[in-house]
């Protein structure tokens, strides 16, 4: 069969771009379908990237070669690195974006790739040939084949949106849903069910009184997410902190008796980290207050988003409520909060790549597989063009680790475990927080950027000149002596023991009080081999991150190699688990329905215990010696 296109991409969210960017950057012709070009990577919620993890993620995705870092560089209008005042597993990337110019620059980045063909259309359902998906057809009645087809179609599956007793079709507000894909998906197999997100009111900032708020400012020192040489921040923008009473919930609860989601018009599942202001107050029933935060949504623009009030209740209680917040008594909304409900596919039924264990050559990426937040869905949607193009060429898959990053993490939990609710990542879902942190994503996955295509040779370059510098700084502290006549006037200062004879660098920077900063000003003949070496700040940095963590980095590594014994431990896909009578019942069907490919994944499998994975590997030890 000749096909017109290598890979098709159905819709242009973030996962989307990301996947049709990544494949047609790799060489295969695609294609990317999208209902409305000029909505390409909306910022449908809040316009910020990053955060608690999810910045870890964008820098994942940046050092594969990805563009969300890039695209987010050069349209930030506010840089903050949370959870300083914890260790550097913990410290987390996030921006506020300008919303508009965010979209504009991904668009820009779509049209300047090679191989990449848009269309302004709607997929109204997938071609097949035999059981295999061949392409797809529109709502104008085209009908275009492929080797692959990656869906990303976020919440527009059968999508339908609330305000109080109100409720339409919609994938958001002022867009049209998508309704024939799910059904027809669901007659090749795929289970589908339903969740629910939503999003709070936008505010006219000319009506807002930020004298009775907090201000919260970006770093002085505004960070990058992206490892390549992108545009320093200048003149952020400040969001501010306000906070819920005791007038504003009696106001939100007036109108549960309209609520979608208190009558049970709503029956998707909500969002268990990201929950409703109305949500909040039942599950919080105690707390006298709720932290917000009031958002820019860009440069030029007077539109605020009203962080943590997500809502579904009737627009005249949203507005009531947020007249008896300070600050906000003669606010006026440019659009009330609403909820979507929308259709995902449950992705247990996915293999690591991230292809359909029913349908092959169909790809599922984003909001679909129950995720929530750009950062996931887009690192979904690289991983799947990644992928889709690796099968074309007959390629081995890049199927990335729990220990090598947290886009692992999330694949692994996705299709191991499944979802119930919308899926966020946390630093708590990652067992090797020590090893996955933001400041060395590109020393865990440039090579395998580089190795794919996705990073050029003169960036590589760059990545191994940085990593030389940061070693010979670490090899400095680790080979050169104090001279603690001079140092003892620091640890004075700071109220650290003092010295009685000269130690290593390396050995003073373990105590929790010292920085490297404390050192450089401390001993000149360090400052000057930095000056010789012409250091960054981020190789300074990285290499006390390095020395300091040394240890628990050690363990880590220690206890990642114990557990590749389990990865190594391969299962056949068409294991019957039913003739385990040893293995405990619920377990067989748990590990009937996800069919893991190794051991450790069955041992992370909701259901599966210690017990049952002994039996099983008892059983595949003793398969192995007959």
């Amino acid at each position: 069969m000749k096909f017109d296109y290598d890979i098709i991409v159905v819709g242009a969210g973030h996962a989307g771009c990301e996947a049709a960017v990544a494949a047609a950057s790799l060489g295969s012709n695609t294609l990317l379908i999208t209902m409305n070009l000029a909505l390409v990577a909306q910022m449908s919620c809040n316009p910020a990237m990053g955060g608690i993890a999810k910045g870890q993620i964008v820098r994942e995705i940046d050092a594969l070669g990805g563009m969300s870092g890039i695209v987010t560089d050069h349209t930030m209008i506010q840089f903050r690195m949370l959870n300083l005042s914890k260790g550097p597993a913990m410290w987390s990337p996030r921006a506020q974006c300008d919303k508009t110019a965010f979209s504009l620059y991904w668009r820009q980045v779509l049209e300047q790739t090679p191989n990449l063909k848009l269309r302004q259309d709607t997929v109204t359902k997938l071609l097949f040939q035999k059981n295999c998906v061949v392409g797809v057809e529109t709502q104008l009645g085209k009908k275009i084949s492929a080797r692959k087809v990656i869906l990303t179609n976020g919440t527009f599956l059968n999508g339908r949106i609330h305000v109080g007793e109100v409720n339409f079709t919609g994938g958001r507000m002022g867009e049209s849903a998508s309704f024939l894909l799910s059904d027809q998906l669901k007659k090749h197999g795929i289970r589908t069910e339903k969740l629910k997100t939503g999003t709070p009111v936008r505010i006219d900032g000319r009506t807002i009184d930020f004298s009775k708020m907090e201000e919260q400012k970006g770093d002085d020192i505004p960070s990058n997410f992206s490892f390549t040489n992108t545009p320093k921040l200048k003149n952020q923008k400040s969001c501010w902190i306000v906070y819920t009473n005791k007038d504003v919930h009696d106001i939100l609860q007036k109108g549960f008796e309209k609520s979608p989601m208190f009558q049970g018009r709503i029956q998707g599942v909500g969002p268990r980290y990201c929950p409703s202001i109305e949500d909040k107050l039942v599950r919080f029933s105690d707390r006298e207050r709720h932290q917000l935060f009031l958002e820019p949504e860009g440069r030029n623009t007077v539109e605020f988003y009203l962080n943590g009030f997500s809502s579904s209740l009737p627009e005249e209680i949203q507005v009531e409520a947020l007249h008896k917040i300070p600050g906000l008594e003669k606010a006026e909304i440019f659009r009330p909060g609403y909820a979507i409900e929308y259709d995902y596919f449950n992705p247990t039924q996915l293999h690591y790549t991230l292809e359909s264990k029913c349908i092959p050559n169909l790809y599922l990426a984003g909001q679909v597989n129950g995720t929530t937040g750009y950062e996931e869905a887009a690192c979904q949607g690289l991983m799947a063009g990644i992928n889709a193009h690796l099968s074309i060429q007959n390629s081995e898959p890049l199927i990335l680790t729990r220990s090598q990053a947290y886009i692992g993490v999330l694949i692994d939990d996705l299709v191991t475990k499944g979802v119930r609710d919308p899926y966020r990542m946390f630093t708590s879902r990652a067992e090797y927080r020590i090893l996955l942190r933001q400041d060395n994503a590109d020393q865990r996955l440039t090579p395998i950027g580089h190795q794919l295509g996705l990073v050029s040779d003169a960036r590589y370059r760059r990545y191994q000149n940085k990593y030389r510098l940061q070693n010979r700084i670490s090899e400095y502290l680790r080979g050169h002596l104090t001279e603690y006549s001079k140092i003892n006037r620091m640890l004075e200062a700071k109220n650290s023991s003092l010295l009685t004879q000269n130690i290593r660098y390396s050995q003073l920077l373990l105590r929790p009080e010292i920085t490297i900063q404390d050192i450089i000003e401390s001993d000149e003949n360090f400052s000057n081999f930095l000056v010789r070496l012409k250091a960054t700040t981020e190789n300074i940095k990285n290499a006390e991150t390095s020395i300091k963590y040394e240890s628990y980095i050690l363990k880590e590594e220690e206890f990642v190699q114990k557990m590749s014994n389990l990865e190594n431990v391969k299962i056949d896909p068409d294991f019957d688990y039913h003739q385990l009578v040893s293995v405990a019942k619920e377990a067989r069907e748990k590990l009937s329905q996800v069919k893991p490919v190794n051991l450790g994944q069955a041992s992370r499998i909701s259901g599966v215990n210690p017990a049952d994975i002994t039996a099983l590997m008892i059983y595949l030890q003793q398969k192995r010696e007959k």
